[in-house]
């Protein structure tokens, strides 16, 4: 780990930190709660909560990472060449959970997510700050799923009466929370990505929760959504290198959070497949990147199991080969970020929609992620 470093801080940093979190400060008084809350805006004040507590607190934490050394040092697969503060992905953790602490009585569910996703942000500082093995990783992040799942967060895509059901039921939520979880991780690659489709996918499982009459799921995901924005101007800025990186800890917990808002829901009442599709459509880009990396790693015999996989670092995911294509960087992003949004809205549309209305939403999602891994191919052919 690269030694302490430090750095002269301009006052005019330090007066706009002040006015930041001045802001965060009265946007916690009890009176302004109360004025959002009698005008109908409660969704808006926990973004904004979570979003000016993480707009002022990134600053600090740029400023501690940068102190203890915990940076990301330039190497030959990463994309950034100048050291680099993490700790950000910490910033985002906290503003979202000081923004639920203050506003939500915890229910069951929400106490497992939130004890799980502590347990991811606590591995991935240590990881920042230790560079700590892909299994022990897995394990960890799979303590924290079964600890979630514990608390009531499973999925019920078995029906009862089906043999094992309770087991394979508990196989699968396992599953997703790991894929959900790594798959957000993975694409931390790029400025502004994980945040910019973390940000997207809450606010998609925010309007279905409405859509679905779920107000507590609704305003859950709402300090989610702030907590990513408040993040990203300090991240993404195009023409500039970000200032901080989420690190580990802030990319697999945004992963992890998403996975638990998705089973918490219950997204269609009498219709299964729609409550199936729903979260993989808002999620839909993360889960194709990491089932496209994977299978490919898989057929051109670079990796040959579970750990092999998760250890390997290569430009080998869609803002890579997006990349390859010509795009620069920010282009990429957007162009992720917009597809990721255009499938969103294909969940929205799912609860209202007819069966042969809801087969052709389906064949449209289905002719977008073959575009994507059509553009991919063309991209990996360049990027050799």
């Amino acid at each position: 780990m690269p030694a302490p470093a430090t750095a002269v801080v301009p006052p005019g940093a330090v007066v706009k930190t002040m006015v930041r979190l001045g802001l965060a400060a009265v946007l916690l008084l009890p009176p302004v709660r109360r004025t959002f809350a009698g005008a109908g805006l409660g969704w808006l004040y926990l973004m904004a909560v979570a979003f000016a507590l993480a707009l002022a607190g990134v600053p600090l934490a740029r400023r501690l990472a940068t102190w203890w050394g915990v940076l990301d040092v330039p190497a030959a697969r990463k994309l950034h060449r100048v050291p680099t503060p993490l700790l950000g992905g910490a910033v985002v953790y906290a503003a979202f959970a000081a923004t639920v602490l203050f506003n939500f009585a915890f229910s069951l569910q929400l106490k497992g997510v939130a004890v799980g996703a502590t347990i991811i942000v606590v591995l991935g500082v240590l990881d920042d700050v230790h560079d700590l093995s892909a299994r022990l990783k897995l394990l960890g992040q799979a303590l924290a799923a079964m600890v979630a799942m514990a608390y009531g967060v499973t999925l019920h895509v078995v029906p009862e009466g089906v043999p094992w059901a309770a087991a394979l039921n508990a196989a699968l939520t396992l599953l997703w929370f790991l894929t959900v979880t790594n798959a957000l991780q993975f694409l931390d690659g790029m400025d502004g990505l994980a945040a910019g489709l973390g940000a997207v996918a809450a606010l998609f499982f925010s309007m279905a929760a409405l859509q679905t009459g779920q107000r507590y799921l609704m305003y859950l995901a709402a300090p989610l959504v702030g907590a990513c924005l408040g993040f990203l101007p300090y991240n993404f800025r195009p023409g500039r290198q970000a200032s901080i990186f989420l690190g580990d800890s802030g990319a697999s917990f945004i992963g992890f959070t998403l996975a638990g808002l998705a089973v918490m829901g219950e997204w269609a009442q009498n219709d299964p497949v729609v409550a199936l599709l729903t979260p993989m459509l808002i999620l839909a880009v993360p889960l194709f990147d990491i089932a496209y990396v994977g299978v490919t790693r898989i057929a051109t015999g670079k990796v040959h199991s579970v750990t092999e996989w998760l250890a390997y670092t290569g430009k080998d995911h869609i803002h890579h080969r997006f990349e390859a294509l010509g795009l620069n960087r920010p282009e990429s992003v957007l162009l992720i970020v917009a597809i990721a949004a255009t499938l969103g809205l294909s969940a929205l549309l799912l609860k209202f929609a007819t069966p042969p209305e809801a087969a052709l939403l389906l064949v449209q999602a289905a002719c977008i992620l073959s575009i994507i891994a059509v553009l991919e191919g063309v991209g990996r052919g360049r990027g050799r």
